[in-house]
Parts: structure tokens; C-alpha cells; sequence
């Protein structure tokens, strides 16, 4: 299916407009809580958010989790907001986050009553920086139109920008059998499967301008289509890029647990990135019990650095190991270097600008150890087994010392924080 064969023309394909820094032209949409704003589309970098798995009526454990997200890297929250319980706290969270110096935007999720919450509880309404928006759990035919309708002019009132969420898990009814009535006419018809993803974007754009009817900003939208299939997700996307330049929120819904939530949201979202698509992205990971949160949000900033569309963190290269590095001693120093490294981030992203960038090379042999290390800005080259116990240190290119005996690791992270402050440190002048 191509956006050309569209069965409503009033969402047609345009041309895609590719920007400076190799994202497609958006509209740019400010998400503010007091003084601190963070941009979605315009050019801006692609913004990473997440979301709490705590119970909103418990305040102060969703503030906790809240910054323990923000801290990790998470430049938007979003909180459910689901019962009138939990819209009577979104200010103690607020509140909370602000007496805890977090200024990271509460996103509001609502589904089937927000119309509701959001008149009954106006300081939840400006509590929140953003509202997310499902019209599929709105109600169908009018009461569907008046409770949109609804959430809009509050949106409207409190200057709050909105995400216009369509999730095929609860696509609206009717729109979708209207879809396969009309699609049932054609000489050829589509499958299924295309029609479902027509609906998708259709929705999502006829909400929007229904939004902007109603006397909402064009620059307080955000759409977003979820899926849970890497193939669908990356059709629907491409087919509402190519259809609209409202920013875009990526995120591969019900993406599952561990390794192939992670494989499965990485194939779908870096083909999407690649082709300037997406201008914020969550990466809905299920936690193991007892997991960290803070899991997807690490993940999400890897994908977009591994692609080289922002950075977070230093970088470290570690090789694989293989039948000369039976010791674990290497694959230790890695893990330490990289754990160290990110714990530093909060109070080096102020400190040492640049230091982001950085790449560490953390080697357990002689066979790639040397030019590996060599190509990083630090790297060490470990002894693999069987071979001579020293472990070279080269920086910026440059072999510097040779590491011996027990104490490499606490050495090797004395001469990266020394490595940072020389490199990174704020020069101060006369």
C-alpha cells in the first residue's frame, strides 16, 4: 500500500523535507514546566521519555521514580492518570518533584475518563505539561467528538500541548469498519492488514486537525501510532511522515521483555531514525520482576548514540573475549568502567562539556587490543591468557604507560578521571 492509494484524500503523501541535522522538517512543540522547556520536532535532537509503572495515587514513590527516570536520562515522564484518586496527586507530585529540584514535564496519560478528570481536577490539568490524548478510548460517535472536543479546549485553556496517541489495540470502531466497507468496493482490495494500518494514520491526522478546529496550536500536537510488530510499525510511520509534519513520537508498544524487547525496538526504531523519522522515542520495555525502570530509558539513549544522532555517555568498546581471554578480568574492567562512567554523568555534563562524546576502549588481548585502544580517546590493551602480564594505556592515539600487577583497574579509572579533567575541564582564563 503506498499513501497515494489512500482511502481519504484529505491525508495525501507530501514530499518529505529532510532538515539540516538529518531529521525531517517538523513542526516544533515546547513541553514547559516553569522555567525549563524541552522541544519536540524543529530540528531539535530526538528527546527520550519513559514512564512510571507506580501507583500515581502513591505521591511520593511516583516523585521518587520520577527522578530516578529524569536522573537516568528521561527528558519527559509520563504518569497515568487514570482514577480521580490519582488526578487529586498530580500536584503533590509536582510539588514534590519541585522541592526535590527535578523540573523534568509531567506527561498526563489518560484513556476512556480524562475528559473528566481534567474538568473535575484543574489543578491536575496545570499540574501537568502534556496531556496524552487515545481517541479510540473516548466513546464512540458523538459522545466520542464531545468528549475530544473536551480534553482539547482544556488544553486550549491551560496552553498545554497534547500527544494524539492511536494504538491498533484499541483503534476506533467505527472509523475501522467504515475502512473495510469502503476497502470491500475496490476493484482490487487491500489486505487486512494494510487497511488497519490506513486507519492508524488516518485517525491520528483527522484528530489533529479535528484538534486544531477547536482552536488548538499546530504546535502543540504530537501524533503517534503504536504497534507491536517491527514491519508494521515502520509502515505506518513511514506512511504518517509522508502524510503530515506534526512531530512524531516512536515507540514500538508491547515490545516485551529483556533481549527481544530490546532487539525488537532497536530493528523498528533505527530504520525509522535512519530516514530522519521521529522526533521523540520511548522504549516500552517490560521490566523483570523487581527490575529497574531505568532500563528502557538507558536503552533508548544507546540506540540513538550507537546511530550517532546524540550522546549521553561515554562510549565503551570492549572485545567479545574468546579462548585467549579465559580470565573475566577484562570483561570486569569493562563492566566497572562503563557503570563508572555513567554514575559520573550527572555531575560531568556540567562539569566537563564534551566529555559525552568520549570513547574508552576496555581490550582483552593482543590481537585487536593495541589498535583498538589506539583508535579510542583512552583505551587499555589487558593480557589475555598466557601473555605477558601488562596492560599498555594509550591516550589520544599515544602508548603512555604499561600497567602492572593487581591494581590496573583502580589505576586505569585514576587515569581516566585525570584524562577528563585535563580534556574536558573548563579552561579558565586571565
Amino acid at each position: 500500500m503506498s499513501s497515494t492509494d489512500s482511502l481519504d484524500s484529505s491525508t495525501q503523501a507530501r514530499p518529505l523535507a529532510v532538515g539540516a541535522a538529518g531529521r525531517l522538517n517538523t513542526r516544533p512543540v515546547q513541553v514547559r514546566w516553569g522555567g525549563h522547556s524541552v522541544q519536540v520536532g524543529g530540528g531539535a535532537p530526538v528527546v527520550v521519555q519513559s514512564m512510571t509503572n507506580t501507583d500515581t495515587t502513591q505521591a511520593i514513590a511516583t516523585a521518587i521514580q520520577v527522578k530516578e527516570l529524569a536522573q537516568a536520562g528521561s527528558e519527559m515522564v509520563r504518569i497515568t492518570v487514570n482514577t480521580p484518586e490519582a488526578a487529586q496527586e498530580v500536584p503533590a507530585i509536582r510539588e514534590q518533584l519541585d522541592r526535590m529540584n527535578v523540573s523534568v514535564p509531567l506527561v498526563g496519560d489518560f484513556h476512556y475518563n480524562g475528559h473528566k478528570l481534567l474538568t473535575q481536577y484543574p489543578e491536575c490539568a496545570q499540574a501537568l505539561s502534556k496531556y496524552r490524548i487515545n481517541p479510540g478510548n473516548m466513546g464512540g460517535g458523538k459522545k466520542r467528538d464531545d468528549n475530544f472536543a473536551q480534553m482539547i479546549e482544556i488544553a486550549c485553556r491551560y496552553d498545554k500541548p497534547v500527544r494524539i496517541g492511536v494504538n491498533w489495540g484499541s483503534l476506533d470502531h467505527e472509523l475501522m469498519a467504515r475502512k473495510m466497507d469502503e476497502n470491500s468496493k475496490r476493484s482490487t482490495p487491500w489486505p487486512a492488514q494494510a487497511v488497519m494500518r490506513d486507519a492508524l494514520v488516518v485517525s491520528a491526522i483527522s484528530n489533529a486537525r479535528r484538534a486544531e478546529e477547536l482552536g488548538l496550536s499546530p504546535n502543540g500536537i504530537v501524533l503517534s501510532c503504536k504497534v507491536s510488530h517491527v514491519q508494521d510499525l515502520i509502515t505506518v510511520y513511514q506512511d504518517l511522515a509522508s502524510r503530515c509534519d506534526y512531530p512524531l513520537h516512536l515507540g514500538l508498544t508491547e515490545a516485551g521483555m529483556g533481549s527481544k524487547g530490546i532487539v525488537a525496538s532497536t530493528a523498528a526504531l533505527a530504520v525509522l531514525l535512519q530516514q530522519g523519522i521521529g522526533d521523540t522515542i520511548r522504549i516500552s520495555l517490560t521490566p523483570e520482576p523487581g527490575g529497574d525502570r531505568a532500563r528502557e530509558v538507558i536503552v533508548a539513549q544507546e540506540i540513538l548514540q550507537s546511530m550517532g544522532l546524540r550522546a549521553f555517555t561515554p562510549m565503551v568498546v570492549a572485545c567479545p573475549g574468546c579462548g585467549r581471554t579465559s580470565s573475566t578480568v577484562f570483561q570486569e574492567l569493562a563492566d566497572d568502567i562503563q557503570a563508572y562512567l555513567r554514575r559520573q554523568m550527572p555531575v560531568w555534563k556540567d562539569k566537563y562539556p564534551g566529555v559525552e562524546t568520549m570513547n574508552v576502549a576496555v581490550m582483552g588481548c593482543v590481537v585487536n587490543g593495541p589498535g583498538e585502544s589506539r583508535h579510542a580517546d583512552i583505551g587499555i590493551s589487558l593480557p589475555g591468557t598466557g601473555e605477558i602480564p601488562s596492560a599498555p594505556v594509550f591516550v589520544d592515539g599515544e602508548r603512555t604507560v604499561t600497567l602492572k600487577g593487581d591494581a590496573i583497574a583502580q589505576e586505569f579509572q585514576a587515569i581516566v578521571e585525570d584524562y577528563v579533567e585535563r580534556r574536558y575541564g573548563r579552561k579558565v582564563t586571565a
